[in-house]
């Protein structure tokens, strides 16, 4: 049985009125986005249709994922709101704190003795607030989400950018920063910009070696990072319905990689399927009793082009695997087409790694259709090249693959079954005692991001994204640019042999198996439960409200202009970082510590105006916060792309700069600037990023006048006295406009509550 089934069952009671009423105000069919959207808006008694990527909506989400990195920072916040319990369904999965090492067993039990004040404080603070707990080694929390608590047509936020993942069963689910989920949890409204439909029209089926894994990377290459952003992909046709159900969650999982608010899928047979073998009948059987619901109206898919904003269209009969990288998701090139590219390039064609696994590629069926690879490398006696690393997506995954003898194949070639968690996908990856004079290499793996010294901290490692099954093959060849369609072998005994095509099955023939899950269920009533937090911890720290920036702010500093790419593993790396996630202050000496000083080329090495020394930039915000200066931060396109952590805001906010100027934002992370009671600004004209020099002095002319709509106008005083005026936009609207004259959202609800 289905947790959480009553509330299921009354989203299925009052969906088809919802859809009803929204086709009227619309006037016209609805694609499946919107019957969701409308279904989940917070005033049901709206009487407008909404403008795509304009109006801002208050929508009710029905539950909430939160993973143990970002859980810490959000329930902080939350045990300020003033609440007895969480106003909607919520659960914890830890999952980002172990480190992948050794093996599974050794390397879970170091993270409980590392991090254990870390996990005990969330799952006191979950027995407190009514929050469902799943312990380390649980799995991994999209793995989770999709064997648990998916279901069509629902709505869920979470705090990790890849909570899109859901899509894969139907629902719209978005990931968000810790302050949004702080919103619903204390029974308020989540405010979302209506977003845009890109459609992707999925003709012909999959076979051979290309995977769902290569839609998703051949649409990276046509969106690219940024291509989808402020946009929900809708994917259907009957390429579609052909696809499993986690095939489908392999594909939503990586919208993120494209910049998409979300993704999703129609509901199939397909989805049917999972949720009877994940023991979710009664989710199944309602469900069916609304299938219309649950997928565009007819008119929608016969004529798209009428319907979605954007519409793209890929056979996938015709669909070669893709290799993406390095260093990004979204350079996206064909098997055959590698051996060029990377000399060209000059990436090392050597392999030394290939890494299987993480939230993207994690399912029963993603592992049993790599070890039927790995299966014919003992077969043919192939010597395996590189080094292989499995990361299981739940126990229920494990369990079962181990069941049913997929884990030994791997454990035949050598290979290290790490935790069910995310290791090497987040930096969680001890692979060098040195990784900063580390070689240059390459690896494959099956994750969904790339950036550079995300996985192992090597700035050198050429990181590549496939699917899992081209990742065993590349691995078994030890060579970036074997292509398993064409090239062949040579096996021990001098013969050459070719790989067969995988093989593999969508859901485990003897079913789902597993001995304990790892969920905690909270108690009943909390409220005597007391949650501690020691005053000379390491690890967490009680938050204290941020003061107001205020209408003047005039006098600040630039504290750096970064060059180019400046996603929030460069604003905020994760990795060893991890275990201050939850002390706002010990984590702050790693902000923008990996963006890129446009002025000298280098990472955390900018310029005190005050003394023109060169330090590391949390140094040299912490010197102005002493004089009580406020700074500015000015970046590139798609500022913030990649992780929904909200540290990546928090910790600016904290050292006290004022405000984030850039070319364009990713979401997520405007959002959670945002929320702390920041400026989040856009250069009007993008060129006039070219304006700004290394010793400006910067004023806000009509700071006292912010209101929706209108621009801000900002006087950059250079080192020689020369001034140059520049015009920001902002999307801020009135609700958000009052976050930041009370400091932060959460400033606003603990007013409000009060």
């Amino acid at each position: 049985m289905a947790f959480d089934i009553n509330v299921i069952k009354e989203v299925y009671r009052q969906m088809p009125g919802r859809i009803a009423k929204a086709r009227q105000l619309v006037g016209r069919q609805l694609t499946l986005s919107e019957k969701i959207l409308y279904s989940h808006l917070w005033d049901d008694n709206s009487s407008k249709a909404f403008v795509r990527g304009k109006d801002y909506v208050d929508f009710a989400p029905d539950r909430i994922a939160c993973q143990d990195a970002t859980a810490q920072m959000a329930l902080l916040q939350f045990m300020q709101a003033g609440k007895k319990q969480v106003a909607v369904p919520t659960t914890v999965h830890c999952d980002h704190l172990i480190q992948a090492k050794v093996g599974a067993t050794k390397d879970l039990q170091f993270a409980l003795n590392n991090s254990n004040e870390v996990f005990n404080f969330l799952e006191s603070v979950s027995n407190k607030y009514g929050i469902g707990f799943w312990k380390p080694g649980a799995g991994i929390i999209h793995q989770v989400v999709l064997e648990n608590y998916a279901f069509p047509g629902g709505m869920m936020i979470g705090t990790d950018s890849h909570t899109v993942n859901a899509g894969g069963l139907g629902m719209i689910a978005i990931g968000v920063g810790g302050a949004d989920a702080v919103d619903v949890m204390a029974g308020m409204a989540w405010e979302l910009k209506f977003p845009k439909l890109i459609g992707v029209k999925l003709t012909g089926s999959l076979s051979g070696w290309t995977a769902p894994k290569d839609v998703i990377l051949k649409v990276a290459g046509i969106l690219t990072a940024k291509g989808g952003t402020g946009a929900i992909v809708e994917y259907f046709g009957p390429g579609a319905t052909s696809m499993s159900c986690t095939g489908k969650g392999t594909i939503c999982n990586m919208g993120a990689e494209i910049g998409a608010t979300t993704s999703t899928f129609g509901y199939d047979e397909s989805m049917e399927r999972y949720l009877r073998s994940t023991d979710r009948n009664d989710v199944a059987d309602a469900a069916n009793e609304v299938k219309d619901c649950l997928t565009a109206d007819p008119e929608v898919y016969i004529s798209p082009e009428d319907y979605f904003d954007e519409l793209i269209e890929i056979d996938l009969s015709t669909l070669m695997p893709h290799i993406n990288g390095p260093f990004t998701p979204d350079l996206a090139t064909e098997v055959g087409s590698m051996n060029k590219k990377a000399k060209a390039n000059d990436w090392p064609l050597k392999v030394d790694w290939g890494l299987i696994g993480s939230c993207t590629n994690s399912s029963y069926e993603d592992l049993s259709r790599a070890a039927s690879i790995a299966q014919q490398a003992l077969d043919k006696d192939l010597i395996t090249k590189a080094e292989f690393g499995i990361n299981p997506g739940s126990e229920q995954v494990r369990f079962t693959a181990d069941r049913d003898g997929i884990l030994e194949v791997f454990e035949k070639l050598n290979a290290k079954i790490f935790t069910n968690a995310c290791g090497p996908c987040i930096g969680q990856w001890a692979r060098y005692e040195d990784p900063k004079n580390a070689p240059k290499n390459s690896i494959v793996h099956s994750f969904n991001r790339n950036f550079a010294k995300r996985a192992d901290g090597n700035p050198n490692t050429h990181a590549f994204v496939a699917s899992p099954e081209m990742v065993a093959a590349i691995a078994i060849s030890g060579c970036l640019d074997f292509n398993p369609l064409t090239d062949s072998l040579i096996n021990q005994n001098g013969d050459k042999v070719m790989l067969d095509e995988p093989t593999g099955h969508e859901l485990p023939e003897k079913g789902f198996a597993v001995e304990d899950a790892g969920y905690l269920a909270p108690e009943e009533d909390g409220s005597q439960i007391v949650v501690s937090v020691a005053s000379n911890s390491e690890r967490l720290e009680l938050l204290t409200p941020f003061e107001p920036i205020g209408n003047k702010i005039n006098g600040a500093k630039l504290l750096i202009k970064a060059f180019g790419k400046c996603t929030t593993d460069h604003i905020s790396m994760a990795g060893p970082w991890l275990r201050f996630r939850g002390h706002l202050d010990n984590i702050s000496n790693n902000c923008l510590i990996g963006a890129v000083n446009a002025f000298n080329m280098k990472t955390n090495f900018v310029k005190n105006q005050f003394n023109g020394e060169y330090n590391a930039v949390p140094a040299t915000q912490r010197y102005y916060k002493s004089k009580g200066v406020h700074t500015i931060v000015v970046g590139d396109h798609n500022y913030g792309e990649g992780s929904s952590r909200e540290h990546a805001a928090m910790e600016p906010r904290h050292l006290g700069v004022a405000a984030v100027i850039v070319k364009s934002f990713a979401r997520i992370h405007e959002t959670n600037l945002k929320k702390q009671g920041m400026l989040g600004l856009t250069f009007a004209n993008e060129s006039d990023y070219d304006l700004v020099q290394e010793d400006d002095t910067f004023n806000f002319l009509d700071l006292n006048e912010f209101c929706s709509g209108k621009p801000l106008t900002i006087e950059a005083i250079h080192a020689d006295g020369s001034k140059d005026l520049i015009i920001a936009n902002h999307t801020y609207n009135d609700s958000q406009i009052e976050w930041y004259n009370e400091g932060s959202a959460l400033n606003l609800i603990k007013k409000q509550n009060a």
